[in-house]
């Protein structure tokens, strides 16, 4: 008679998985593509009823799933470090030293997709809105030194470690075992495999566990393109004097689609990461020029200060729950949106990670992408709060009635070359999007046919229809775009509760990884007569 760890119980679940067809599967595809046709339908018909309906939807979601989000993100962060720190965190994804992509190219690739347009945009106009209304939990008062490094640290919990960590730290490393060594699909469900077996990779369930994730990754991803073509409408009206009108609006995201379309048809090796690398290089010196020329020593000061706040309070922020409807709208909304992508986003970062080790993979998603994006965000809003404090009203009066949009240009034209670097601003917004844009409709693709090289017009196809819907929502004005970003929020619940398990199975796999690849002795087995 022999004992074994009962560890090893869930993951060797995996050890015999079932023969996998590949091919389109319509049950995903019916199951996701026809409550966004109902969504489109209804927001046609009546967008004001729609958007109050989905706006109760979303309080109710922010209210009864904010603190288990929050809990799920903390334990999400924590539990992904201690793999990593641990001898399981030498163990290599697909148990090979090859990799596909240089570290720089695998690096953006993975932080172009998830800041999209938010990268610009929220970096510009959240800093600035909580400094004229400073979050619950600091009691500063407003337009002061301190209000401005309080609004930079609170910008930092809500696009930080815990929004980076849920993507893809321990279900990357779920799906990556999976995939590479025991044969199963890159989908959603194959992060329920340790738990339910064969019963979720087949059927019905299965199914709508996939389409439940590409649902939020399209309404996520359709909302941003549709707030992009609104935005570059407004900034070419500012900065050109052309029309924000319908047409302009319809033909900016025809050409986006046209660029995220064809980056997708290419593949990951060729348009996505090319797209991607050329975004990380134009941001870089932007941000470097910002940098030698902008605010400088405001910019170091106040992130030095703000990283250091953010860490003081980094649990009291993360936890908090004095002020529900302030969270709804800020912390809980950000982070509802991040839990909509993570079964998508583990996907792709599996995808691209073969041959890194858990600990690479892990500090690069958890710590390194989150520490660039809060340092992006001092660049970019920190400047914004640098010329609020010189000249009151010189941003604050352009974000009045929440005017993103309105809100970087003040920045970027009171900046050295202004003209220039809004005009830049903007075109980096748009490659941010659209580089979520192809590697969303790829991934989109990798569900529908379960397979990891999904045919092109696939990809083509969802491509197409997420730039279609978001031109049909544009024509409805601001009420359909913001309705679908609230809809996010509204997916996230299941979602959430798919992501779940990998806070146990996560580390059982890491360990069997470990094992199997002799970084660790294999467990002693009591043997008895």
């Amino acid at each position: 008679m022999s004992t074994t760890n009962p560890t090893d119980e869930t993951v060797s679940r995996a050890a015999a998985p079932a023969k996998w067809h590949q091919g389109t599967d319509w049950r995903v595809f019916v199951l996701s593509a026809v409550p966004l046709l109902i969504f489109v339908v209804f927001a046609l018909m009546d967008v004001d009823t729609t958007s109050a309906a989905v706006n109760i939807a979303f309080a109710w979601s922010a209210s009864m799933f904010g603190a288990y989000w929050q809990v799920l993100l903390l334990a999400t962060f924590f539990i992904g470090l201690g793999i990593a720190v641990s001898r399981s965190g030498a163990a290599r994804l697909g148990n090979t030293c090859e990799t596909d992509f240089s570290t720089f190219q695998w690096m953006s690739v993975i932080i172009c997709t998830l800041l999209a347009g938010g990268g610009v945009f929220w970096s510009a106009a959240e800093p600035i809105a909580h400094f004229i209304s400073p979050p619950p939990i600091f009691s500063a008062a407003t337009g002061t030194p301190q209000a401005a490094i309080n609004a930079l640290a609170e910008s930092f919990m809500d696009w930080g470690f815990l929004a980076w960590a849920i993507l893809a730290s321990l279900t990357g490393i779920v799906l990556a075992h999976l995939h590479y060594d025991r044969g199963l699909p890159l989908l959603p469900r194959t992060l329920l495999y340790p738990v339910f077996g064969n019963r979720v990779m087949h059927g019905w369930f299965g199914a709508l566990v996939d389409a439940v994730c590409v649902l939020a990754v399209a309404a996520g991803t359709i909302g941003p393109i549709g707030f992009l073509g609104l935005q570059l409408g407004f900034g070419l009206q500012v900065l050109f004097g052309l029309p924000n009108v319908f047409i302009t609006q319809a033909i900016l995201i025809a050409l986006l689609t046209s660029i995220y379309v064809i980056s997708a048809m290419t593949g990951i090796t060729r348009g996505i990461q090319i797209l991607s690398r050329f975004n990380v290089i134009l941001g870089l010196g932007l941000m470097a020029f910002v940098l030698l020329f902008g605010p400088t020593a405001f910019i170091i000061n106040s992130f030095v200060q703000a990283f250091g706040t953010y860490i003081q309070k980094f649990i009291p922020m993360a936890t908090y729950r004095g002020d529900p409807q302030w969270l709804s709208y800020w912390t809980v909304f950000f982070w509802g949106w991040f839990l909509g992508y993570g079964p998508l986003m583990a996907m792709l970062v599996a995808k691209i990670s073969r041959g890194r080790t858990i600990r690479q993979m892990v500090i690069v998603v958890s710590l390194l992408a989150p520490i660039i994006t809060t340092f992006w965000f001092t660049v970019l809003g920190g400047s914004g709060l640098a010329y609020e404090l010189t000249d009151p009203g010189s941003v604050s009066n352009a974000f009045k009635g929440f005017n993103l949009p309105a809100a970087l240009l003040a920045i970027t034209q009171q900046m050295p070359l202004g003209f220039l670097m809004s005009i830049l601003f903007l075109v980096l917004t748009t490659i941010f999007v659209a580089t979520t844009g192809d590697s969303m409709t790829y991934t989109i693709a990798m569900v529908m046919t379960g397979d990891d090289e999904p045919r092109t017009s696939v990809r083509v196809f969802w491509g197409i229809s997420m730039g279609v819907v978001a031109v049909i929502l544009v024509s409805l004005g601001n009420g359909g775009v913001s309705a679908l970003q609230s809809f996010i929020v509204v997916t996230a619940v299941p979602v959430s509760l798919i992501l779940l398990p990998s806070l146990w199975t996560a580390p059982q796999i890491a360990r069997q990884m470990a094992r199997e690849q002799g970084i660790i002795a294999p467990e002693r087995r009591a043997e008895s007569v």
